[in-house]
């Protein structure tokens, strides 16, 4: 990869000071080697420079619950309620997934979300041809935590997403010491049962277990709809939180998806175990989940990030929608000043980036992190005027994906000037549509 030259930019680093400044950024590699001054002294034949003055540098925007293996169902599953929406449309589609329809839904979430400036993700994937999943993450250059979904238990689930435990078990392991730190760390696993209700509690221990031997995350969703959380307590006598408080699941290894529906004890417990969780305000809203107590949840100190879910369920991945919900949602209830502009920038990059334990690595531009930034051209009607503006309410309030100008990931160039230098979009586009016809004549 060599060095790259950012010549002049705004750099907004997200640093533990939440520093502005304008001047150069170098990468050597996959490593941020210089922020701010001028850079006069480099080696001209090997460095790629880029002159990005007027324009503004951010980390790359970590998202922190994404199903890939769902892109392809997107506008098939309009207007219903979370159980409903599972066991009448999200289930059999999944069940209905072959190893090319599973990679090419991977690669259409992938180009869309390195097209809007998501570098990293926490993926759930389905349960069977998760590899392929896997090679589409190689292949798209994004950085991922990923995992096959665990369903052992629960009705309503289609036979092609029925599973034996230890088969369960073995097969995530498996892709776990196949795939767990490839292309120098960018890909990792995590274990991914789906949630309590699909899940026996041997499975839950086993993951437990086997999260605390490799040092892996756990990712599931949890508190996320009112009749989930009925079904548990019929299930298991408990409600969600404290139950996987119960059986030692809860930790800072444990990621938990949405957390709308959770008492005083479930904060709580959150709070006490460092456990994380991941607001996903699209989804939450179009499935009439509810709205997570987001302002209450940091001001008790529990890590949280922003996850755009699936996109059968929002129907977009764009970070811009979810930060900008994020930051407007709870203002109704909580007044004007609650979620400002800066706060959920850091929820979406340095934020999510200590909620995925990787925030040594990624989610600011500093010295020695990993190069994964987005230079943002903002020079349109929509995000101007620009003289002596709040990057933050340019970023957050005005900006779109429309205004994704470069992405990097690990120093790597993955989008130029807006077009995508990993993914074959006509080739994506074309195979996502034979893919989803041939899974519904399945079903």
């Amino acid at each position: 990869m060599g060095m790259t030259l950012l010549r002049n930019a705004t750099i907004v680093t997200m640093n533990d000071k939440d520093e502005i400044v304008t001047g150069d950024v170098m990468f050597k590699d996959d490593i941020i080697v210089s922020v701010g001054g001028r850079i006069t002294e480099y080696d001209a034949a090997g460095t790629t420079v880029v002159e990005a003055k007027g324009k503004l540098l951010l980390p790359g925007f970590v998202q922190t619950h994404i199903h890939l293996c769902q892109t392809i169902f997107r506008g098939r599953a309009d207007d219903m309620a979370l159980m409903d929406w599972l066991r009448t449309r999200i289930w059999p589609l999944e069940a209905a997934h072959d190893e090319e329809s599973v990679y090419y839904s991977a690669m259409l979430g992938i180009g869309e979300l390195l097209r809007s400036g998501t570098t990293t993700i926490l993926d759930m994937e389905t349960v069977s041809h998760t590899d392929f999943a896997f090679q589409a993450l190689a292949a798209g250059g994004i950085r991922a935590i990923s995992g096959k979904v665990m369903m052992d238990a629960g009705g309503d689930v289609p036979a092609g997403l029925q599973e034996e435990t230890d088969r369960s078990v073995a097969e995530s392991t498996a892709l776990l010491e196949k795939w767990h730190g490839y292309g120098g760390g960018r890909i990792q696993y995590a274990y991914c049962p789906r949630f309590v209700v699909s899940c026996s509690e041997r499975l839950l221990k086993e993951v437990r277990d086997l999260s605390a031997k490799h040092n892996v995350l756990v990712h599931t969703h949890a508190a996320e709809n009112r009749e989930e959380i009925d079904l548990v307590m019929r299930q298991r006598g408990m409600r969600n939180v404290v139950y996987l408080d119960h059986i030692g699941l809860t930790s800072p290894r444990l990621v938990l998806a949405h957390c709308i529906w959770l008492d005083d004890e479930e904060r709580d417990i959150l709070r006490r175990t460092g456990t994380r969780m991941t607001h996903c305000p699209g989804s939450n809203l179009k499935l009439a989940s509810g709205v997570a107590l987001v302002p209450e949840l940091l001001e008790q100190g529990i890590e949280m990030g922003i996850g755009a879910d699936g996109a059968p369920c929002n129907n977009t991945l764009d970070m811009f929608q979810e930060m900008r919900l994020t930051a407007l949602l709870h203002k109704a209830r909580c007044g004007p000043e609650a979620m400002n502009a800066r706060t959920v920038l850091r929820m979406a990059t340095i934020g999510g980036a200590r909620t995925l334990g990787l925030d040594h690595l990624i989610g600011s531009i500093e010295p020695g992190k990993k190069a994964d930034a987005v230079l943002l051209d903002l020079e349109d009607f929509h995000s101007f005027p620009s003289y002596d503006a709040d990057p933050y309410s340019r970023v957050v309030y005005a900006a779109s994906r429309g205004n994704v100008s470069y992405v990097w990931v690990d120093g790597k160039l993955v989008v130029e000037r807006g077009k995508m230098k990993t993914v074959d979009k006509r080739n994506v586009l074309r195979e996502a549509d034979r893919s989803i016809a041939r899974l519904l004549k399945r079903i």
